[in-house]
Formats: structure tokens, C-alpha cells, sequence
């Protein structure tokens, strides 16, 4: 629903509360009145744009974790997790701090509503138009940061590439079977012989302090083949059993049919393997997408979005957005890469990637949760 039916709805002593945030002059005992008044007030483009522009780092990130979700309801209780995560850093004088408070800030600006039926009474929505123009006027801010470039001379574009490497993998197994270590990893020549084969060449994993977090085998396997083997083994294309690392009947299948997969079903395994360590991470890549069109360097679209990447562990937003975000979009076909002689590396959106984006999204609960120690 948009803003004027959420209103309707609202009862005069809501209303009333909302025409005080907007210094709204009406008759105060009048709903038709109230509703008139604030439907105006916040129509006019400078006053919602200062409204945003108002808003702390803080509010932001909540509001962005509202954006971009498709399910509209969410509870008090989702409401509250969500401001707690956008709270990125305690400070001392934390311990009065009560998120109901910023919810409450929310609502009193006509942001969020109570649902006025008796099933969604105690559930809480944005109004749909209110999304639209927010995202347009946090584009604007971000967009303001942004240094666009030229085409570079010379750029990767993976297009394609991580569904032929699953295939690679399948066909490496397809007359094999390979003896795995006791932690299921592959051993190091029989991993250095795969990875060879691969389209996208990667060194083997060195000895770090940590790698967790970003999939089953991510502590084993370099980044692109860790989230390529997992997702061999989420889709049941391979077995570990007994130690022994072989093609299931579906993977021989998959392996014998010639049938690449598609790049959006690829998509999606990502996003719901690191939206564990990246909760906000859908809205993170439709901001790329939409602030990406073309070319743009790196560095500006980091200082535009740094703020909405929460740190994991020992990853920083900085790693998070390079590495995570960036690098493997790339290989997935959604991002093209290049270097610009004069602003260091930069980035634009390919058109595969734009319209898998703009026609993908996975709820909360489709989260593959990954189970690792701590470090």
C-alpha cells in the first residue's frame, strides 16, 4: 500500500503525531484534514529530501534493511534485530539506548505503520511510494560521491565463465573418484590439478590466520573455486562419503547432459551463502547495480556505500567490499573490472548482471547457515 492508504487507516491520535513531525497547519480534529495536510507536506521533494539528508548513519542502515526486502510485514521483534545491526560500534553510554526508540522515530515521520487488519495489527510496513522515493533520494546522496570514468582499455568480464568451471569440475570427476583428508578436503595435488583446468586460474589457499565464513570449504579452497565446490555439493552433484570425493547420480547426470547452469539459479547460492557473514548483502548489490551503470571507480562507490557494510570478525568493510562483494560478482558474470589509468580500478554492471538483480530476491530464512569455530 502507498503512503495516502496507510493514513487512511491510521487512527486521528497517529495522525496527529505525524503532523507535529512535519509542523503541519490543520485542523487537528479533523482526519480528512490531518491526512491532507501530511500527504502535502511530505509530497514536497525538499522537505523529504531534507528529511533524509537529516538522518544519522544509523537510521540509514536500518532503513536500508527495510528497502530492498519483498515481503512488505515485518514484526516488533525482526524491527528491533534489524535496528540492533546497524549498530555497528557500543559506546559507553549505550546502555540507555532502546532501539524501540528509533522505531518509534520512524513511525512518528509516517515511515512505518501498524497493519489496521486483524491479522497484520501487531505487523509493520513501509508504505510502498515512501520505498521508491527513498531509494531515489539515498541514490542521489550516494550518487553525489560517485567519479565516473571512460571506458578503460582494458577490462575482465567473466560472462559465463563460473557455470562452465561447475561443469569442469563435474567432468574432472566424471571418470574419478579422490580420496579426501580427514577435515574433507581435497589433497594438494589433486586439488592444484583441478584447479588448472579451471577457466579462471587461482593459487591454492597459503597458511592464514583465518578463513571462515564464506562457505563449507572456504577454510581449504581459494575464494571462486570454494564457492564453485560448495555449490557442486549444495545441489547434490557431489559426495564426500567415506573420505572419497565422487559425482552423485545427479551430478553424472548434470555432467552427461551437456546443460550449463543458469546464471540467476547461480546468483541466488551466493547470496544465501554470505548473507551469513553479510546480512545486508542483497541491498548492498542493488545499490552496485544501481549506482553502476557505468563505468565508475572503485574507490567513490566504496566511500558512498562503506558505511552500510558491517566489519566480520577480522574482515573489514573495506575486504568485504573488494573481495566479497566486487570480486565475486565478477565472477559471476554480474560486474566488469578494469583499471583507469588515472583513478585506479574500476567497475560497471554488465546487462546479464543487471537484469539477474532486478529479478532475484531470497528471504532470510532461504540463509544457508554454515557452521564454523570462531577465531
Amino acid at each position: 500500500m502507498n503512503l495516502a492508504d496507510m493514513l487512511s487507516y491510521a487512527d486521528i491520535h497517529d495522525l496527529s503525531r505525524i503532523a507535529g513531525t512535519y509542523n503541519c497547519e490543520c485542523n487537528g480534529h479533523s482526519k480528512n484534514e490531518l491526512i491532507q495536510s501530511i500527504l502535502s507536506t511530505v509530497g514536497r521533494k525538499e522537505i523529504f529530501e531534507r528529511q533524509v539528508d537529516d538522518m544519522t548513519l544509523e537510521d540509514i542502515r536500518f532503513l536500508n534493511s527495510l528497502l530492498f526486502d519483498q515481503r512488505g510485514l515485518f514484526s516488533l521483534e525482526e524491527l528491533i534485530a534489524r535496528v540492533q545491526q546497524s549498530r555497528f560500534v557500543k559506546e559507553p553510554a549505550d546502555e540507555g539506548w532502546n532501539p524501540r526508540e528509533v522505531i518509534s522515530r520512524f513511525k512518528q515521520r509516517g515511515w512505518l505503520f501498524s497493519g489496521y487488519s486483524h491479522q497484520t495489527r501487531y505487523l509493520f510496513q513501509v508504505p510502498a511510494d515512501l520505498k521508491r522515493r527513498f531509494i531515489a533520494a539515498l541514490g542521489k546522496q550516494f550518487e553525489q560521491k560517485l567519479q565516473r570514468t571512460n571506458e578503460p582499455g582494458v577490462y575482465r568480464d567473466e560472462q559465463k565463465l563460473v557455470a562452465e568451471d561447475i561443469r569442469n569440475v563435474l567432468l574432472h570427476l566424471r571418470g574419478q573418484e579422490m580420496m579426501l583428508t580427514a577435515d574433507h578436503a581435497m589433497y594438494k595435488r589433486n586439488l592444484q590439478q583441478l584447479l588448472e583446468k579451471m577457466a579462471v586460474m587461482e593459487e591454492p589457499v597459503g597458511k592464514t590466520a583465518w578463513r571462515f565464513g564464506y562457505g563449507r570449504m572456504f577454510r581449504e579452497y581459494p575464494n571462486r573455486f570454494s564457492f564453485i565446490y560448495d555449490y557442486c555439493y549444495f545441489h547434490d552433484y557431489i559426495t564426500e562419503h567415506n573420505q572419497v570425493l565422487a559425482l552423485t547420480a545427479k551430478g553424472a547426470e548434470q555432467a552427461d547432459s551437456g546443460v550449463r547452469e543458469d546464471p540467476a539459479e547461480v546468483y541466488r547460492f551466493w547470496l544465501r551463502l554470505y548473507k551469513g557473514p553479510i546480512p545486508n548483502i542483497q541491498s548492498l548489490v542493488h545499490w552496485i547495480n544501481h549506482l553502476a551503470k557505468s563505468w565508475v571507480t572503485v574507490a567513490s562507490m566504496k566511500e558512498a556505500l562503506g558505511g552500510l557494510i558491517r566489519p566480520f570478525y577480522y574482515d573489514t568493510p573495506d575486504s568485504i567490499f573488494d573481495q566479497r562483494l566486487l570480486q565475486m560478482m565478477m565472477h559471476l558474470g554480474l560486474l566488469r573490472v578494469g583499471e583507469d589509468t588515472g583513478h585506479g580500478a574500476v567497475v560497471q554492471m554488465t546487462r546479464m548482471g543487471s537484469g539477474i538483480i532486478e529479478g532475484t530476491y531470497i528471504a532470510d530464512e532461504e540463509q544457508i547457515v554454515i557452521p564454523f569455530d570462531n577465531p
